[in-house]
This record gives C-alpha cells, structure tokens and sequence, in this order.
C-alpha cells in the first residue's frame, strides 16, 4: 500500500505529465491558428497590391492612347512636348519613347542618352489589344522595368518606361510598419520586381508564409510573404501563456481573438505616442549658408528622440512608424512648440533671418497644419513670415487638389513652402509644376554626383533654368566639398546646406553659432569668429 506522504510525492510529476498533454494540443492549436491569421493579412495584402498595380498600368495605357490620339510620331517639337506633359502628370512613368517594330527605342522625351533595354519575357497579356506589355532588364545591372508598348502609324510603337520599384506600391496592411514581402512577377514566371518589407537587424529563417494572387486584367501575379517566425514571435507571450495556463485555454482562446493581428505586448506605436505626449523630442538645427557672402540666413530643424535615459535615436528609426501612423502630425506640433520655446527669441530678432520645417503626406489630408502654424507662431517672437516649411516626397500626396489648397492657405499667411529632395520621391518636377512652390532643395544625390557623372551638370542646369523662369527659390543639399561650392555658385545657386558648414546641431550648439555669426552690433569681429569656428568643430566631432 502506497502512503499518502508518497502519493503525494508521486502525484507532482503524474500531474506536471498529463497537463504536458493539453498543454502541446493548445500550443500547437494556437501556432495554427497564428499563422492562419498571418496568411488572412498576406492574402489582403496580395489583393491590395494588385488593385492598385493595375490601376497604375490602366494609367500609363491611358496616357499612351491620348498621345496616339493627339497624332504624336517623334521626339520633336510639339510631340515631344506632348510626351514630357505625359511623364510628368502619370506618376509611374519615368520615360516615354518612340520604338521601332522590333523593340528598339529610337528616341526619348528625355534631353539624355539612353541605356541598353533587353526584352526578358513573353509578352504579358492584357485586354488591350492595340498595347504590348513586356519586362525589360535596364542596362547590364539586375534592374528590372515593365515597358508598355502602344501602336502608331508606320510600323512603330510609343512606348512609356516604368520602373519596378514604383509599379509596385507598398503596401502595410495593418497601417503601421511595412512587414510585408511584395513580389510581382510575370505569367511565365519572369520577375519584375519586389518591394521589401522594413529590415530587422536579427536573423530570421527562410521559412516564410506566402500567399499568390493573380490579375483579372493582365498576365501578371504578385506573391506576398513574411517569416514564419516573425509571425510567431509577435504573439509569443500569448503562447507561452496558453502554454503553461493550460486550466484556462478557452480564456486565453479569447484574448487571442480580442487582441489585434500583428501586435505585440511591446507596441512601437504605444511607446512613440507616449513619447510625444512626455515631450522627448528634440530639435536639431542645419544652418543654411548664402554662398555669395557665407553668411547663415537660415537652418532646417530636423528631429531626434531623446529617451529618458539620454539614448539619442535618429529619426531614420522612428520618422517612417510616425508617418504610417499619423502620429506625425502631433510630433510636428510638438517640434515647433519646442523650437518658439528654445529659439524663438534669437530668430524672431533677426527678421531676416528663416526657420524650416518638414511636413509629411499626412499634413496635406486636410487644413489642420494651417491651424497649427497659426496657433503656435501668431504670438510668437517668430514671425509667420520666417516661416519655412519642406513638403517631403516619402509617401505620396493622394489628394493634389487638396495638397494645392493647403499650400496656398499657408502662403496665405505669409508662410513659404518649398519642395524638399527634389527628384527622388514620388512625382519628380510634377509636384514642383502642380503645388505652386516657393523655393525647391536639390537632394544630395545629384550634388554628390558633381565631376563624377556627366549628367549631374545638365541636371542642375535644368533645375536652375526651372527655378529661374518659375522665380523659385533653390537650395542645394547635402555640399560636403568647396568644389561643389564652386560648381554650385558658378552655376547661379545661391543657397547651400551640408557637412561642409556644419552638421545639425543641438539647439544650445545653433544658438551659439547664430550669435558669434549674426551677432547684435558692436560685437568683436575676431572673436565671434573664432566662437564660430569652435562651434562647428565641437558639433562636427559630436556629429561623428
């Protein structure tokens, strides 16, 4: 007979072994369950890429057909002019050519030489029946376009470029970080493309869940997918819960059900809303220098989190959840508030002097931006003449009617708005043309790229001779070198921003910098000078 005092013993590992058995049975059940959510998100996803990649297509075929309408045959005069208006006002399309029976180009809207296109698939199919839809490989690299071919007279073709990475939007189906994989890729299996989701800095496995969702009107099927583990891991508290709290799985059963798909106890969101709310985030100052007389005359206020164990995170890390979320427009109201605050007193004592500040897509959805301006600089030493704001090309404006009234509210109250990183977003010179700008900023691509590719020079010609004839303001990015000083002043910019001047700086750093630069008169000369010079070396080694 066994005695109670043993039963009791033996009764610990008895029971730890049969609640072993529900216990796997609701681990695995859950992980099932996870990952058939997961797939639900893919499939959403995988149609959402499709309807708007064919409504992008269904575009360019519109504009082809209204040039072939319009009798346009060549890359000359006024057809030539017919097929810039065309690639400015179709987002997607970046080229438009004439072609030759065989395929080749012949000619393009651009004033530029063009480089090798190889025709990589079969002909797409479409329910056009006058257009050719076809993948091409641009140049002897592994990037890849789709060119859409349209009948003319004579034996040719007009033709409009688009490349991968803007057929394919990106697209995040829980409104927050892109998590998803977006593959495109012809019937016969050739691929166009892929949008990538946001890199994580861990490892994570091959094994992905996909999901594959062909077109109704045109050969083409887009394959989305994600880790399988990341999928798990964002509900990995909730399994080990279910796990070990096997007595009480129709309970956990309902707060999987109750929590939203995708989200972790750890929410990002959560965190960067707190954040705003406690007041973490801080300005940063980048003088802009007048290249005539080396003079600051103004400085773009950029943004870092500054968390309360003094952790400073670079906006690279945080501005794109911020924008997904909407969560940009109070971080902006909090920016500016911190910056009448901090630097109002300085600025608002040299009116000649301009403050600048980056507005998303989201500060353009209605008229709320011009309420805050109002509000945070009516009474403020800066006046709204000071005022700079930079319209970013990140995502894309979706309402331009409703983008153009904003705009013109703002410059209503005496506000500038300028175009930022001109050329690398998603419209190019159509947003310069369309939003009525003040003043547009040339992205550091095309400086960087002075005395190292031919082009760069024709391209900021251009850009300055556009300035000019539409009286906007132009402002070069990104100088790190007195040769593109040089280049850039010879060339009629006046206007320049960069490492060369100074890094950004910390607020007590700028205002410093704006006193020993632009001091109140009587100041020595030699000093402020120096004080200057101290100044940017100090931050410049901060900076690195």
């Amino acid at each position: 007979m066994v005695s109670p005092k043993l039963w009791k013993l033996a009764a610990i590992p008895l029971g730890l072994a049969l609640a072993g058995v529900p216990a796997a049975g609701v681990y695995s059940w859950l992980s099932h369950y996870i990952e058939q959510q997961g797939l639900n998100e893919l499939n959403i996803a995988a149609k959402r890429v499709i309807a708007l990649t064919e409504a992008r297509l269904a575009r360019v075929i519109d504009g082809l057909d209204d040039l072939a309408a319009r009798g346009v045959r060549s890359c000359s005069g006024a057809d030539r002019d017919a097929m810039n208006e065309m690639s400015f006002h179709v987002i997607p399309v970046k080229e438009v050519s004439i072609v030759d029976s065989d395929g080749g180009t012949l000619c393009t809207n651009l004033a530029l030489p063009f480089g090798e296109r190889h025709v990589i698939s079969a002909p797409i199919e479409s329910t056009h029946s006058e257009v050719v839809i076809e993948v091409i490989r641009l140049g002897s690299g592994n990037d890849n376009g789709v060119r859409i071919r349209r009948t003319i007279a004579d034996a040719a073709w007009l033709a409009a470029l688009i490349p991968s990475d803007l057929l394919i939007p990106r697209i995040s189906p829980t409104g927050g970080p892109v998590e998803v994989n977006a593959t495109l890729t012809a019937s016969d299996g050739t691929r166009i493309g892929e949008r990538s989701a946001a890199q994580r800095d861990d490892a994570e496995p091959r094994e992905s869940l996909l999901a594959r969702y062909p077109s109704d009107h045109y050969g083409i099927v887009v394959t989305t997918s994600i880790p399988r583990a990341r999928v798990l891991a964002a509900h990995a508290d909730l399994v080990m819960m279910a796990t070990v709290g096997t007595g009480s799985a129709a309970a956990l059963i309902l707060i999987l059900v109750a929590l939203r798909p995708w989200r972790s106890r750890g929410d990002p969101v959560d965190e960067l809303a707190r954040a705003i709310e406690s007041d973490q985030f801080v300005p940063y100052y980048q003088p802009i220098v007048d290249l005539s007389t080396a003079r600051i005359v103004s400085a773009e206020v950029l943004v870092r989190w500054r968390k309360p164990d003094g952790t400073l995170v670079p906006p690279a890390h945080f501005i794109p959840l911020a924008e997904s979320t909407g969560l940009i427009v109070p971080l902006t109201r909090a920016l500016m508030r911190r910056v009448r605050v901090e630097a109002g007193s300085a600025i608002g004592a040299r009116p000649h002097f301009n403050i600048g500040f980056n507005l998303s897509a989201r500060h353009f959805i209605d008229e709320a931006i011009v309420k805050d301006i109002r509000a945070i600089f009516r009474n403020s030493p800066i006046a709204l003449s000071q005022v700079l704001l930079e319209v970013t090309e990140r995502q894309p404006l979706e309402n331009l009617t409703m983008a153009r009234r904003v705009i013109a509210a703002l410059q209503g109250l005496g506000v500038q708005v300028g175009l930022d990183d001109l050329g690398t977003g998603h419209s190019g010179l159509s947003y310069m043309l369309k939003l009525g700008v003040d003043f547009i900023k040339i992205d550091k691509m095309f400086v960087d790229a002075i005395g190292t590719e031919r082009y760069s020079t024709t391209i900021i010609e251009t850009l300055v001779s556009l300035g000019r004839d539409m009286r906007l303001d132009l402002i070069a990015e990104g100088v790190e070198t007195f040769e593109q000083v040089q280049h850039l002043r010879e060339r009629g910019i006046r206007k320049a921003q960069g490492y060369l001047f100074a890094p950004p700086l910390p607020g007590s750093s700028f205002l410093k910098l704006l006193d020993a630069s632009d001091p109140v008169p009587g100041a020595d000369e030699k000093g402020r000078v120096e004080q200057a010079d101290a100044v940017i070396r100090q931050a410049t080694m901060a900076a690195a």
